[in-house]
Formats: C-alpha cells, sequence, structure tokens
C-alpha cells in the first residue's frame, strides 16, 4: 500500500467532492422523530419503526430509509428535476411511511430537538465509535437532533461551482434563522447549537473563495474520528499528521470525509445542513427556498447581495433567529428572490406554501421555535403530508432517474 500524497488529496476533492456539471437537480433528506401517540414521552425502539417499515415495503418514489443512533427514522429521496418534482416524490414517501406506522399508534414528529430522554440504539461500529469520540455531547447530536436537508448541484463548471460554494455559505444562516425550530434556553436552534459546539475542527463552516482550497485544509486539519483497521476510535491526530507519520489511503481520506460534518458539505453535491426539521405543512419551504436561490441566475444575484451582510452570523442565527435586524432583513429579501424565481424553475405550486410561510414568519421576524407549544401540531391524517399537488415525477426511481453519482 502506497502512501497518500497531498496531491492525490486534491485531485480526489476536485475530481470527486466539487465534480461539476450542469446544475438543476434537488435532492432531500427529511429526518423525523417517531413517537409512540400512547406514550409520547417515551422515546420508541428503533426495532419496533423497523419492523413497521419491513411489513410496509419499499417508500413507492423510491426514497431509502435509514435510521439515526436515537431511533430517528431518515427518508432520503433520489435526486429530482427541480424542486417541485423533488417534494412531491419524497411527500409521496413521507405519507406512505406515516400511514403505516399509524396503524401501530405510531407518528412523526418534525423538530429539530428531542425533548424526551437520550436513548443510544445504534448498533454499528460506526456510531459506537462516534459516541466514544464525542462523548456525552455527542449523543445529544447523535439521538436527540433532526434536521431538514437540501442536496443542490455543485455547479456547470469551476467558476460556478466557486459561486454557489461562496452562496450557498452566505445563505447557511439566514436559513438557520428562518427555520429555527428547537427552542431551548435563550436559544431558537439547539439543533445548531449542539452542532457548531460538537467539534468546531468537524461541524463549523468551511468557507473560503477557492471551495477545493478550503475543503481540503479543512479535511487534513480535522481530528481523526476513527481507524477503521480495528475501529479505533479517536487515535489523536489530525488527517494532517497521520498522512506525515503513518499510511492512509485513498479508502481513508474518503471516509474521513464522510466524518467531517459543517453545515454546507461537499459530497460531489452540495449538502445544506443547517436546516431544522420541519412539520407538514412547512417542511418543503426550505426546499423550494434554498434551490430558487441558488439554482435561478437572477434569484441567485440577489440572494448573494441579501446575504452577503448575515455571513458568519451562525451564532445569532441560533440565538436570536430573526429577531437579530440583519438577518432578518436578509430572510425577507431571500424569500422574495424565491418567490419570484419559483414559477420560473416550473415550481408555481409551490409559490402559496413558501409565501404563506413568509407571512407567518419571515415578514413577522419570527421563526417556527417562536410559536406557542401545541401551535405547530402533526397532522392526523398521513394525506396531509402532501402539501402541494404531485407536479408530474414518477412514481417510482428507475434506472432513468437522474442521480449523482
Amino acid at each position: 500500500m502506497s502512501r497518500l500524497t497531498i496531491d492525490e488529496v486534491y485531485e480526489h476533492v476536485n475530481g470527486v467532492c466539487f465534480k461539476t456539471g450542469p446544475p438543476g437537480l434537488v435532492g432531500i433528506e427529511t429526518e423525523w422523530f417517531v413517537v409512540d401517540r400512547s406514550a409520547p414521552s417515551r422515546s420508541v425502539p428503533v426495532s419496533r419503526v423497523r419492523a413497521v417499515m419491513e411489513a410496509a415495503g419499499p417508500p413507492p418514489a423510491g426514497s431509502r430509509v435509514t435510521y439515526e443512533p436515537g431511533g430517528q427514522l431518515e427518508l432520503s429521496s433520489p435526486p429530482r428535476r427541480g424542486p417541485a418534482a423533488a417534494q412531491a416524490a419524497i411527500a409521496r414517501d413521507i405519507a406512505h411511511v406515516t400511514a403505516h406506522l399509524a396503524k401501530e399508534d405510531l407518528s412523526l414528529d418534525g423538530r429539530g430537538a428531542d425533548l424526551r430522554p437520550t436513548v443510544f440504539q445504534a448498533t454499528g461500529g460506526r456510531y459506537r465509535r462516534m459516541r466514544e469520540y464525542f462523548g456525552d455531547h455527542g449523543l445529544r447530536m447523535m439521538c436527540g437532533t433532526a434536521s431538514l436537508q437540501v442536496c443542490l448541484d455543485i455547479g456547470a463548471d469551476d467558476a460556478d461551482a466557486a459561486r454557489r460554494w461562496r452562496l450557498a455559505h452566505a445563505l447557511g444562516p439566514v436559513l438557520a434563522a428562518a427555520f429555527a425550530n428547537s427552542p431551548g434556553p435563550s436559544v431558537r436552534s439547539r439543533r445548531q447549537v449542539v452542532w457548531e459546539t460538537l467539534d468546531p475542527g468537524r461541524t463549523a463552516a468551511v468557507g473560503g473563495d477557492d471551495p477545493v482550497e478550503a475543503w481540503v485544509r479543512y479535511a487534513l486539519d480535522a481530528q481523526v474520528m476513527l481507524i477503521r483497521d480495528g475501529w479505533r476510535a479517536a487515535p489523536g491526530m489530525t488527517f494532517r499528521e497521520w498522512m506525515a507519520t503513518g499510511r492512509p489511503d485513498l479508502g481513508d481520506l474518503a471516509y474521513h470525509l464522510s466524518t467531517l460534518f459543517p453545515p454546507v458539505r461537499p459530497q460531489g453535491w452540495l449538502e445544506l445542513r443547517m436546516i431544522d426539521a420541519l412539520p407538514p405543512p412547512y417542511w418543503p419551504v426550505p426546499v423550494a427556498v434554498a434551490a430558487a436561490l441558488l439554482d435561478d441566475p437572477v434569484a441567485a444575484d440577489l440572494a448573494a447581495e441579501a446575504a452577503e451582510p448575515a455571513r458568519d452570523r451562525w451564532r445569532q442565527a441560533a440565538r436570536d433567529a430573526l429577531t437579530d435586524p440583519v438577518l432578518a432583513r436578509a430572510a425577507r429579501r431571500c424569500f422574495a428572490a424565491a418567490l419570484d424565481a419559483l414559477p420560473r424553475l416550473g415550481a408555481d405550486a409551490l409559490v402559496p406554501l413558501v409565501d404563506a410561510y413568509a407571512g407567518r414568519f419571515v415578514e413577522r421576524g419570527r421563526c417556527p421555535a417562536d410559536e406557542r407549544p401545541g401551535r405547530f401540531p402533526m397532522p392526523e391524517r398521513p394525506e396531509m403530508f402532501t402539501a402541494v399537488p404531485d407536479a408530474g415525477s414518477p412514481a417510482t426511481a428507475t434506472e432513468e432517474e437522474p442521480t449523482w453519482t
């Protein structure tokens, strides 16, 4: 086995993490807490949820069902062309999941942080080593938080990738503030605070004008979480130090990159990880807004100008959300740009929902965390998960469906 070189690190990051191509695909990852309606204060064993999902069969639109260490259920959609098709597809799958859970008196709860006691339910080696690495603070992250992640293309070419990278980082605090939904003592997004303070070398924002250079430096300076040979956790060195003193290979690099969790993560697409989980009917709103602001050229220019003053206001976003005047001003302008852009992206059907969210929250300088308890309920009927009519997306994933590879 040959020693990994710095040139090979740059080549991998450039060719895999920042693989370019015509933008337009949208993917969605929704995380949900599962609640037993007869005992809502108790955690639900993940084995019970797995049994229900195995009996239910695959979701009709092809989303992948996985489970987080605390038993959170995650649905990851295949990429679809545009936000309307992406929303319509995963809405079908959420409805499928919630209908089958309801038969066992279980329901999905869309919020950024769990109020129930933390229970670690993972059995795999990766999550057990993560628990060793992060300690008790990491338990709250792994078992007690949930997000909605929006996945968008890297960009048409290197210049476009750099532009989208900068814009995504400028928008990050605005999106975190506008969709904060995990209130805690003196904060609107407890989930964001947990992630931000967990291990800044692997969870803080990356930034930088040159995305490849920025991601390489971030990765090299991050602590190695574990060495897969023997599943040894926390070896006490950065990846740069491991390269200098050990013999990591390309597989070790790829695995190391998968243990980094910044709010904007490049994986061959841009994964926006700063958004708290939301309940119906509003969970499609961040998908629509993020896709419109990055994929529509007119909206992107407006958003870049609007969000620039809010860049790096991560702490204010988690603590103050849209009571912060800088974030509030940026959010209002960004939502206006997104609403104007959605019809150009073929997503007219999403406009009323985004407009309703803007009127209820953004225009009033509020976020879901500011709602009184009980004002943001989960629907009783599974069909209410489909907030927008199907935009003509296929009912099932096929080999012809677009994919990120």
